[in-house]
């Protein structure tokens, strides 16, 4: 269970779907209630497969490209750390950094699931580094299992949070919005230093026995 509660928070705190409401509410601001609620599943239905498919091909990925499993830590560490210094210093009613293009593109398409929503913003690069991470990590079957669940847990609380994203905003204000999106920030800026000081350490440990 400690090892379920602990994926659990290092992943939602990466995904982090409240800092994806907003641009959710500014790219479905024309759709009806039920057009959103069936983009924000097929969103979070992509974003899961989007990140099993890697945590179970870590290894394949880490021999292909011959690496170690302290690489991926650390520069998955890095990527989140950026993500953390990002949301700290970025306007709440903004939502996540993301790029005019990718945007532009959104609000031209009709479906809006798969990109921008489940990716990058839910399942991006920092996500997809940590899956891989665990996959180093994972030596039983309850291992496997719980990285899974977590996995599916992040999407289900994702689905219904972008579900909810237009009461919730209205509900927090922009005061509320900075305070939460900030807080998150900070969390997952912890979570990436932690990340690149555990590689660091591991690596130490492995090249000066």
């Amino acid at each position: 269970m400690e090892q379920l509660l602990g994926t659990f928070t290092v992943l939602f705190s990466i995904v982090n779907p409240f800092s994806a409401m907003p641009v959710f509410v500014a790219l479905t601001e024309s759709y009806s209630p039920e057009q959103r609620s069936e983009q924000a599943l097929k969103a979070c239905l992509y974003m899961t497969g989007i990140l099993v498919v890697f945590f179970f091909a870590g290894n394949f990925i880490l021999n292909f490209f011959n690496l170690r499993i302290e690489d991926i830590r650390i520069a998955g560490g890095l990527l989140i750390m950026k993500s953390g210094l990002s949301l700290l210093n970025i306007d709440a009613h903004k939502g996540k950094p993301i790029s005019k293009k990718v945007k532009m593109e959104g609000m031209q398409k009709e479906d809006i699931s798969f990109t921008p929503l489940a990716m990058p913003l839910l399942s991006g690069p920092g996500a997809i580094a940590v899956c891989i991470g665990f996959y180093g990590k994972t030596v039983e079957i309850f291992d496997y299992v719980s990285v899974i669940i977590a996995i599916v847990t992040v999407s289900f609380i994702s689905f219904l949070i972008l579900k909810s994203s237009f009461r919730l905003t209205q509900l927090l204000g922009k005061g509320g919005m900075a305070a939460l999106t900030r807080m998150m920030g900070f969390i997952t800026l912890s979570i990436g230093v932690s990340f690149v000081l555990n590689g660091i350490l591991a690596l130490a440990e492995r090249l000066f026995p």
